[in-house]
């Protein structure tokens, strides 16, 4: 087991070349998604056809009912064309019987210069009550942010948490000999390259505010970390240190990352500014120490270690394991990797070997209970949601690597492929406000 341990850490710091960068060039390829496993007790919702929609070079209603089916919490009871008015009262009657329990209506007026103006209300048909809605503003390549911020709106008035439609991915997509790290929106579509390279990208991670992503590159034919500013295409090498520089994570704050270095033998785990100042070793162990992760409130990190024979998930002082030694984690199985931490801190989502089998698991940090969250075999990369709802990862489907995203209770899952592509290394960013 050590021995596949330290070979999986071998091949994800295999040598590549860059060949362009820049956050600029979009990409044709087409995102498909599958729901699966939603269950019974759906929300039923009626997502009206906005009106005058057809003005739009945008399908901004069909972007919303994606939205809200992707969430597992919803179903739409109206999926034709049918237009609903957006003045005055719905029939609240009528609509009970037709069986929604919300109602989504809205508008579209273009004001010129390609600008629209997009209406949209909200109504509890049970309580028989408006529930507001939001008059936005947009140009005509900006029109799915708005469709995904109505559905964030929507999941905040009728249950009360944070939707994470616009938010964003990253992700590698590898095209016969070719790979890019692309960001994308949260349901895949969108996709906009930010780095092109003849071999394996890995270990993209996203700074706290949504601007910067970190990565690995071998251009100097070794690995070195990088961040790279999305909106300019503007980067700097953060971490070039003799031998090995992989595994980037950053602080809540950040102002920091987190890396794993092999500059003096083994590889261990240091702490370094956002410029790429101040170098601090945080791990001092004759193993492998590695896959850094700090907690949302900056006081420690979790990490791997094979420390104890086979790797398993430990956690330290920010401050480094001197403080007060470092403390194991996970224990269910004999092999565990890629240690992830939710956004409020109450769970970690990780891989483990089963029998050979690579599985995404959950754990819950405070009664240390632990199940999988699905039967796959070649699970890897797993990211929480910035809401904490959902955990994306990367797996097999007919032998190809695909995204796929499942809720924490495990009863919603989807998979998002690319026809004729791989993809692999996904990161999901968080909340850009």
């Amino acid at each position: 087991m050590l021995h596949l341990f330290k070979k999986s850490f071998s091949i994800a710091l295999c040598a590549f070349s860059l060949c362009s960068m820049g956050f600029i060039a979009p990409a044709f390829a087409q995102m498909n998604i599958e729901i699966t496993g939603v269950g019974q007790s759906l929300y039923p919702i009626a997502v009206m056809r906005f009106k005058d929609e057809n003005k739009l070079p945008t399908n901004v209603t069909e972007i919303i009912r994606q939205d809200l089916a992707r969430s597992g919490y919803f179903k739409n009871t109206e999926n034709g064309n049918a237009v609903e008015s957006d003045e005055g009262t719905p029939n609240y009657k009528s609509w009970a019987a037709r069986g929604a329990d919300a109602l989504v209506v809205g508008s579209v007026v273009q004001t010129g210069n390609g600008q629209f103006d997009i209406h949209y209300k909200l109504f509890d048909i049970r309580k028989s009550q408006s529930l507001g809605g939001l008059n936005l503003s947009s140009s005509a390549d900006n029109l799915r942010a708005v469709a995904h911020k109505i559905a964030d709106d929507i999941i905040f008035k009728l249950l009360g948490e944070r939707g994470v439609f616009s938010t964003r991915l990253s992700y590698v997509i590898k095209e016969g000999k070719r790979y890019r790290l692309v960001i994308s929106d949260a349901d895949g579509q969108n996709i906009r390259n930010a780095l092109n390279s003849a071999e394996p990208i890995i270990s993209p991670s996203w700074s706290p505010d949504g601007k910067k992503v970190a990565y690995v590159s071998f251009e100097d034919r070794k690995p070195v970390i990088y961040v790279h500013e999305l909106a300019t295409g503007r980067r700097i090498s953060l971490s070039n240190q003799k031998g090995n520089n992989s595994a980037p994570a950053w602080s809540p704050d950040g102002k920091k990352l987190a890396v794993s270095l092999s500059k003096d033998g083994n590889t261990q785990i240091y702490e370094i500014n956002s410029d790429g100042t101040g170098l601090r070793r945080l791990t001092r162990g004759s193993t492998i120490d590695t896959e850094p992760q700090y907690s949302p409130d900056g006081r420690s990190i979790y990490f791997t270690s094979d420390r104890g024979g086979n790797p398993q998930i430990y956690r330290m002082s920010a401050e480094g394991e001197q403080v007060e030694g470092a403390k194991r984690v996970t224990y269910k199985q004999g092999f565990v990797t890629s240690p992830r931490i939710s956004p409020d801190g109450k769970y970690l989502a990780y891989i483990a070997n089963i029998g050979g089998a690579f599985r995404l698991y959950i754990l819950n940090l405070a009664t240390s209970d632990a199940q999988a969250l699905t039967d796959g075999s070649s699970d890897e990369s797993p990211s929480f949601a910035a809401n904490g709802r959902y955990v994306l990862y990367s797996t097999k489907v007919n032998g190809k690597r695909v995204l796929a995203a499942v809720s924490v209770d495990g009863n919603s899952k989807q998979v998002l492929t690319i026809p004729g592509s791989d993809i692999r290394q996904p990161s999901w960013g968080p909340f850009m406000d």
